[in-house]
């Protein structure tokens, strides 16, 4: 499928719906786990989400769109999460997220984002020349990545305790 940001949007509006409905309120058991040393637990991925859209999607969409001849994003912290989530609860994170991405899809469309400007260019700070159409699509699935490690996270608590079933449960053995 060619990208089309009407069906990005269609992806872009349901995250904060999805996500709420997936983690408020259950218990903390549930969205405080993770993988092990190193790994996100769903509220640490809440809060990453809460982050990118502060500083990542929208402000490099404009970088691109812009006139300055400059058009290097600045780098994105994959970790501040942990310090902006510090102190406050997953229901408080969920609605920050939903109301950024409210605001965010909002401004997106008065970018007036067209097939004419998907191959405009931008500088990602490791990746080199990306397009508008790279930046969006990558957000949508960064979205449903987010979406599948949270269902991954949360079912592999559970991997010991399905016994021989772990054999029909990939999400179990996936990393």
């Amino acid at each position: 499928m060619n990208f089309d940001i009407q069906h990005a949007i269609q992806i872009l509006e349901r995250t904060p719906a999805v996500i709420e409905s997936m983690l408020s309120g259950i218990s903390p058991v549930w969205y405080t786990a993770d993988e092990g040393e190193n790994t996100w637990s769903p509220f640490d991925i809440v809060g990453h989400l809460i982050h990118g859209e502060k500083t990542d999607w929208i402000e490099r969409a404009a970088i691109i769109l812009s006139d300055q001849q400059d058009k290097t994003f600045r780098p994105f912290d994959r970790f501040a999460q942990f310090g902006h989530s510090k102190g406050k609860t997953l229901e408080q994170l969920i609605g920050e997220f939903r109301d950024l991405r409210r605001k965010n899809l909002e401004h997106l469309k008065k970018l007036a984002v067209t097939p004419d400007t998907f191959p405009r260019k931008g500088v990602h700070p490791a990746l080199g020349e990306v397009t508008l159409s790279q930046l969006l699509a990558t957000w949508t699935v960064h979205d449903l990545g987010h979406i599948g490690q949270i269902a991954r996270v949360m079912a592999k608590q559970y991997k010991t305790e399905v016994g021989p079933w772990i054999e029909y449960l990939p999400i179990l053995t996936l990393k």
